[in-house]
C-alpha cells in the first residue's frame, strides 16, 4: 500500500464520528476520574503515534486502555533480541521470524480495546516525508525520533488550525525526557479534577470588604482569585446564586467585595468553588530549546533538569554528526559528548553547571533502556495524550525530564566488559546497570502481595528486568484472593475478556510467562492476614529477599509492614487513587517503616446526622446504604441464625412467656409477623417502607420540632447546616417513586425468597399490586430523637425492648402459632435459592423455611437492584431535606466506596516502585532511595528522600530502633524470674513490666503478679505445640526516681535453647 492511501486509510477511521455510550461495566473506575465529556471526546479522537521501543509501546498501551476512538502505530524497525527487555508485546517467535516491531505489537494492542480501532504504518516518516496525513489526528507522539524530525513535525501540527496536538518522548538509558505542543490557545476546562465541595456559611460580615467565614473553622481551600457561588443564605439572601470572586484571608475566611448596602446576615447559606475554564499558551520545541518551561521533580536536584536537558540536546547533535549513539564506555565519545554539552549550554538562555558525571553516564548508556523508567514516563506521557484529547486537567508545561542516575552513580568504577551486549534479551539493560546487578535480580526472590493493576504493571517490569529466575534460583511469588472482573481489563492489562471470573494470581502469572518464559512464578489465592501466618509464616519470609504490596486498603498494607520489619525484609509500598500516585521505599536499619506513621481517620458522619438531619446528599447516600444493609443483610442474617439456635416458634414463645432475654427475639418476632410471602406483598412492603422513610419520618420530626423551635440561646432550631424536612407524598408517576417500589420490592424477593417475573416488574402489574395496598394513617408519637453529634449508633440487638414491647411480641408469635403461620405444614414453601448460599444440614424443615438470604451489596452487578435501590432512596430523601440528589453514577462511586482509577497513575507508579526496586538489589545507600507523590492532572511530580530510622535512648550507649529486636532462648523450665533475669543480664537494663499482645503477663504493682515469677514461660504465655517463640513487650525502669519507664525493642522469646 502507498503511504498516501495508508495514511488516508486512517484520516477517514479518525473523522467518523460514532457515538459512543460509555460501557459502564469497563469504564466506570476510569469515569470517575475524567467524567463523561472527556470519555466522549476520547471517543471521538484519534492519535498517530511513531516508534515502538519501551517508552513508546507503554505509551500506545495506556491510551488504548483508556478508550481513544483510533489509534495508528507507526514503526519501520524489525525485532531484534533486545526488544524482549524493553517491548513487552514481541515475543522470541517475532524475533526469530524477523517480523516487524509493528506487525509484532499491533493485534496485541488491539486485543486490549475492542472499542479501539488500531492501524499500522511502516512508511518511512523522515525529513522528506508529506506530513499532511498527520492532519487527521488530534494528537501525535513520536518517541524514537532525531530531534531534527521533532522539530519539523512540531512546527507542522503547531501551525494547523486547529493545531495537532503533539508530544515528543524520548528515553535514553537513565534519562527520559516528555515535550508538550497543544497550540497557542488551547482550553482547559477543568484544570485540577477535584471535586468542588459544598461548604457551610458561619457569618457574612456587612462590610467593605464582605468577610465569609466557614462554619466549625473548616477550611475551604480557596484560593485568592477564585470565585464561590452562594445558595441558601438567610437575610443577606441578595448573594444567593450569584458568583464573586475571593480574596483569602485565612484558612476558613475569605472576603468578596462590599456587602455594605446589603440586608444583614441572618443564618444558613454554602458556597462552592465555581471552576472556570482557563487557557494555556505554547511554544513550539525550536523557541522552547534556549529557554525551556521545565517541571522540576526533585528539589534535592533543582539543577538536574536543566542538566538533563543540555546533556540529551548534546546527543542529539553527537547523532546527528555520526549517525549513531556514543559506544559503550568510549572514553573519545564522551570527551565529545562533554563538549557539545558545553556548546548546547553556552546557547541557554539560564546556563547551568554541566555535570561531567552525568554526561559520563549518559555517555555510557545511552544505547541502553531501562524499563521501568520508560514505564514511569509512558504513564506521565500518555496522560499528557488525554489531556490534549479532552481539554480535562492542567498539561505539561512544557517539559519533563526524568532520570535514574543514583541506580548507576556507584557502578562508574566497574570495568566497561561489565556493560556490553551478550545478544539476549538484557542487552538494553546490562548496558544501564552492568551484568553483575542484572544477576543480582534474576536472583531476587520477591514475595508481591495483590495482583490488581499495580501487580499486572509490576509482574510486566518484572519480566522485562528478569527478576526471579528459576535459573538463577530466583522466584516470584504472588497472591491475591480475587477474580477478575470485567471493570478490571480497563486498567489491569494482563486480563482479557476470556479470563473473567478466573482468578487473578495464576492468570497474570501465566501472562507475565509470555513476555518472560524464564521466570519462577509461584501464585496462590490466600490474603496476608493473621489467618494465614501458618502459610506465610516466619520462614517462608526468610526465603524472601524483598516484598512488594499491591494494596487497596490501609489495613492489609499495615499487617504486611508488620511482618516485614519482624522479619528484617524491605517492602516497596505504593497506591494510587484518580491521577495521584504514591511509592514509599522501606529498607531494614535505613528507613522508618510503613507504620511508622498514621494518616488521620476518616471523618465520621454523626449518627444524628444521618438519622434525622442529613446536610449534603453524602448523607443521603450513607443513609441509603445503611438502610440497604439493614433491611437486605444484617436482619436476615439475624433471622436466620436465630432460627438455627431456637428450632420451634412454640419453644421461643415458651421461653419467651418464662421472662427469658432472647437475643434478637423482639426483631425476629417483628420480621417474622411483617414476612411477605408472594411478589404483591414484596410490593405492599416496599410501598410502606416509603410511606415510612419519606413521609411519617419527616412528619414527626416537625412534630417533635415544628419549623419556629427555638434553642436555649433563642436561636432556630431549624438552621444551618439543619435542614427541616418536607412530607413526600407518593405518586406511582413520579419515575423516582416508581424506582424505589421496584427495587425495594426486587430485594425484598430475592432476601425471602420469592420468585418473580418479568411481567411482575410492569408498571401495570405494580400498580395493580399497589392498589391493594393500605397505608395506615399517620399518629404522631411522643418519642425522644436524638440531637447530639457524639452518641454512636446503638447496637439493635442490646436495645431495652419495653415491658409492652414484648407483651405485643408475645401476642404476635401466639397468634401466628395458633393461625397456623409457622407451623411446618402450613407454611409456603418458597424456591431453596438459600441452598447454595448457606449449609442447612441438620436443620429443621421448620428451620429452613424460615431461612432468609442475607444480600451482599454488589456494586458492579447493574442487574441485581442494589445501586437501584440506593440511588432511588438516597434521591427521594435529598428531595425531603432540599437537597440537590447525586446522580446513579456518583452514588454508585460514594454508596460502594469506589476508588477512581486509571492505567496511566497506575503504570508510572509501578515503575517508579521497580526503579527502587533495582536500588534495593544493588544495595544503594540511604540517599539513593526516593519516596514519590505525583499528581498527573495538574501536573505535579515531587521525588523526596525516605524518612530516616529513628533511635529511641533507653540508657548510655543503649539505644533502639524498630528494626532493633532483642533475643533471650529459654527452655521447659524458664521462668518469668529467669526471663527477667536474662534480659537485666545480657543487655544491662532492668526489666519492670512484661506484656503478651494485650496480656499483662507481669506489672509489679498488680495484685498477686509478684507471685508470677516463679512460673514457666510456657505456663505464662501459653503458646501453640508448633510456636517457636513469642515477641513480648518489655518496658525498663529509667535512670533516674520518678521518672516514667522507658519502651524498648520487642524482645523476641525463644521456648527452646540457642542452636
Amino acid at each position: 500500500m502507498d503511504p498516501g492511501a495508508h495514511f488516508q486509510q486512517s484520516d477517514t477511521l479518525s473523522m467518523a464520528a460514532d457515538s459512543m455510550e460509555i460501557d459502564d461495566s469497563l469504564y466506570s473506575r476510569q469515569r470517575y476520574v475524567l467524567g463523561d465529556s472527556a470519555m466522549q471526546q476520547m471517543a471521538q479522537s484519534s492519535v498517530f503515534i511513531s516508534g515502538l521501543g519501551g517508552l513508546g509501546v507503554e505509551i500506545t498501551k495506556n491510551i488504548v486502555l483508556a478508550g481513544i476512538k483510533a489509534l495508528t502505530l507507526h514503526d519501520s524497525k524489525v525485532c531484534e533480541v533486545g526488544d524482549l527487555g524493553t517491548n513487552f508485546f514481541i515475543r522470541e517467535e517475532d524475533v526469530y521470524a524477523k517480523r516487524r516491531r509493528v506487525e509484532a505489537v499491533y493485534p496485541r494492542v488491539a486485543e486490549l480495546n475492542p472499542y479501539v480501532k488500531v492501524g499500522v504504518s511502516t512508511c518511512p516518516l523522515d525529513e522528506n516525508a508529506d506530513l499532511s496525513f498527520l492532519r487527521g489526528y488530534q494528537c501525535v507522539v513520536l518517541t524514537e525520533a532525531h530531534l531534527s524530525l521533532q522539530k519539523r513535525v512540531n512546527g507542522f501540527c503547531h501551525s494547523q488550525n486547529p493545531p495537532v496536538r503533539f508530544i515528543g518522548c524520548e528515553l535514553l538509558g537513565i534519562c527520559a525526557r516528555v515535550f508538550c505542543d497543544f497550540g497557542e490557545k488551547f482550553e482547559v476546562s477543568d484544570p485540577t479534577g477535584e471535586e468542588s465541595k459544598e461548604l457551610f456559611i458561619q457569618n457574612i460580615t456587612q462590610a467593605n470588604p464582605g468577610v465569609v467565614t466557614c462554619m466549625d473553622a473548616r477550611s475551604h481551600g480557596l484560593q485568592t482569585g477564585q470565585s464561590v457561588i452562594f445558595r441558601e443564605i438567610n437575610g443577606m439572601h441578595t448573594l444567593n446564586n450569584t458568583q464573586h470572586q475571593v480574596t483569602v484571608l485565612s484558612p476558613h475566611s475569605f472576603s468578596i467585595g462590599s456587602t455594605s448596602t446589603l440586608p444583614p446576615y441572618a443564618h444558613g447559606g454554602t458556597f462552592r468553588l465555581v471552576k472556570t475554564p482557563q487557557t494555556y499558551k505554547f511554544e513550539t520545541m525550536e523557541k522552547q530549546l534556549a529557554d525551556p518551561q521545565i517541571l522540576t521533580p526533585d528539589f534535592s536536584k533543582p539543577d538536574a533538569p536543566l542538566q538533563i536537558h543540555a546533556t540529551m540536546l548534546a546527543l542529539d547533535s553527537f547523532q546527528e554528526q555520526h549517525s549513531r549513539l556514543p559506544n559503550i564506555g568510549c572514553t573519545q565519545d564522551t570527551e565529545v559528548l562533554l563538549g557539545l554539552t558545553e556548546e548546547v549550554n553556552a546557547t541557554l538562555k539560564n546556563k547551568v553547571c554541566v555535570n561531567q558525571d552525568l554526561v559520563q553516564c549518559l555517555s555510557r548508556c545511552a544505547r541502553g533502556c531501562l524499563p521501568p523508567l520508560a514505564a514511569a514516563v509512558g504513564g506521565f506521557a500518555s496522560q499528557e495524550v488525554l489531556k490534549a484529547l479532552t481539554g480535562k486537567f492542567t498539561p505539561l508545561q512544557q517539559w519533563l525530564y526524568l532520570d535514574a542516575i543514583e541506580v548507576v552513580q556507584p557502578l562508574r568504577s566497574l570495568p566497561v566488559e561489565e556493560f556490553m551486549p551478550r545478544c539476549d534479551r538484557y542487552d538494553a539493560l546490562r548496558v544501564c546497570i552492568g551484568e553483575s546487578l542484572c544477576q543480582e535480580l534474576h536472583k531476587l526472590r520477591i514475595f508481591m502481595v495483590g495482583c490488581g493493576a499495580i501487580g499486572c504493571e509490576m509482574l510486566k517490569n518484572f519480566a522485562l528486568l528478569g527478576v526471579g529466575l528459576g535459573k538463577c534460583s530466583g522466584e516470584v511469588c504472588t497472591t491475591d484472593p480475587d477474580l477478575i472482573e470485567k471493570s478490571n481489563l480497563n486498567r489491569q492489562f494482563l486480563f482479557r475478556p476470556h479470563h473473567i471470573q478466573q482468578p487473578k494470581s495464576t492468570t497474570a502469572a501465566l501472562a507475565a510467562l509470555e513476555i518472560n518464559p524464564s521466570l519462577q512464578m509461584d501464585a496462590h489465592l490466600n490474603k496476608v492476614c493473621p489467618a494465614t501466618e501458618e502459610i506465610y509464616n516466619d520462614a517462608f519470609f526468610s526465603r524472601m529477599h524483598l516484598v512488594i504490596t499491591a494494596l487497596d486498603n490501609v489495613e492489609a498494607r499495615r499487617y504486611v509492614d508488620s511482618r516485614c520489619v519482624s522479619n528484617q525484609k524491605a517492602l516497596l509500598d505504593s497506591g494510587t487513587m484518580g491521577t495521584k500516585g504514591h511509592t514509599e521505599i522501606i529498607v531494614p536499619n535505613l528507613t522508618e517503616s510503613y507504620n511508622s506513621h498514621r494518616d488521620p481517620p476518616e471523618e465520621e458522619i454523626p449518627f444524628c446526622t444521618l438519622k434525622s438531619f442529613p446536610a449534603v446528599v453524602e448523607h443521603t447516600i450513607q443513609w441509603a446504604r445503611d438502610k440497604f444493609e439493614s433491611s437486605f443483610s444484617h436482619k436476615p442474617s439475624m433471622f436466620s441464625m436465630f432460627w438455627q439456635n431456637y428450632h420451634s416458634a412454640e419453644h421461643v414463645l415458651q421461653r419467651m412467656k418464662l421472662g427469658e432475654n432472647l437475643d434478637g427475639s423482639f426483631q425476629v418476632v417483628k420480621l417474622l409477623s411483617r414476612r411477605p410471602l408472594n411478589w404483591d406483598q414484596c410490593v405492599s412492603l416496599a410501598r410502606l417502607k416509603f410511606e415510612k422513610y419519606f413521609r411519617r419520618k419527616a412528619l414527626q420530626l416537625l412534630h417533635s420540632f415544628p419549623l419556629d423551635t427555638r434553642l436555649k440561646d433563642g436561636t432556630l432550631f431549624w438552621q444551618s447546616p439543619k435542614r427541616p424536612p418536607s412530607p413526600i407524598e407518593f405518586d406511582l408517576s413520579d419515575p423516582l417513586h416508581f424506582s424505589f417500589i421496584l427495587s425495594a420490592a426486587r430485594l425484598y424477593a430475592e432476601v425471602h425468597n420469592i420468585p418473580y417475573t418479568q411481567k411482575d416488574l410492569s408498571f401495570e402489574a405494580v400498580s395493580a399490586a399497589l392498589s391493594a395496598v393500605k397505608v395506615p394513617e399517620y399518629l404522631p408519637a411522643e418519642k425522644r430523637i436524638e440531637t447530639d453529634e457524639t452518641v454512636k449508633k446503638p447496637d439493635q440487638l442490646k436495645l431495652t425492648v419495653s415491658s409492652e414491647e414484648e407483651r405485643v411480641a408475645i401476642t404476635q408469635l401466639e397468634d401466628m402459632i395458633n393461625t397456623h403461620s409457622v407451623t411446618t405444614g402450613n407454611l409456603q414453601t418458597h424456591k431453596p435459592v438459600y441452598r447454595q448460599m448457606m449449609p442447612l444440614t441438620h436443620v429443621s424443615p421448620f428451620v429452613e423455611r424460615l431461612h432468609m438470604t442475607p444480600l451482599i451489596f454488589e456494586k458492579d452487578n447493574d442487574s441485581n437492584g442494589h445501586v437501584d435501590f440506593v440511588t432511588a432512596a438516597s434521591a427521594l430523601r435529598a428531595c425531603m431535606y432540599a437537597i440537590d440528589p447525586a446522580d446513579r453514577l456518583t452514588t454508585k462511586r460514594i454508596a460502594g466506596k469506589i476508588i477512581p482509577a486509571i492505567a496511566t497513575t497506575t503504570a508510572a507508579v509501578a515503575g517508579l516502585v521497580a526503579v527502587e526496586l533495582i536500588k534495593v538489589a544493588a544495595g544503594c545507600r540511604f540517599e539513593a532511595f526516593k519516596n514519590c507523590f505525583f499528581n498527573l492532572a495538574i501536573p505535579v511530580m515531587v521525588l523526596t528522600e525516605t524518612a530516616p530510622v529513628k533511635r529511641t535512648r533507653i540508657r548510655e550507649n543503649i539505644s533502639f530502633s524498630i528494626w532493633d529486636r532483642w533475643t533471650i532462648h529459654g527452655h521447659d523450665d524458664f521462668t518469668l524470674s529467669d526471663f527477667i533475669s536474662a534480659v537485666r543480664e545480657k543487655y544491662e537494663v532492668e526489666p519492670t513490666m512484661v506484656v503478651h499482645g494485650v496480656k499483662m503477663l507481669y506489672v509489679p504493682v498488680m495484685p498477686g503478679h509478684s507471685k508470677r515469677l516463679k512460673f514457666t514461660m510456657l505456663k505464662l504465655v501459653k503458646p501453640s505445640t508448633e510456636r517457636r517463640y513469642v515477641d513480648l513487650t518489655v518496658s525498663f525502669a529509667p535512670e533516674e526516681d520518678g521518672d516514667e519507664d522507658l519502651p524498648g525493642p520487642p524482645v523476641r522469646y525463644y521456648f527452646s535453647p540457642a542452636p
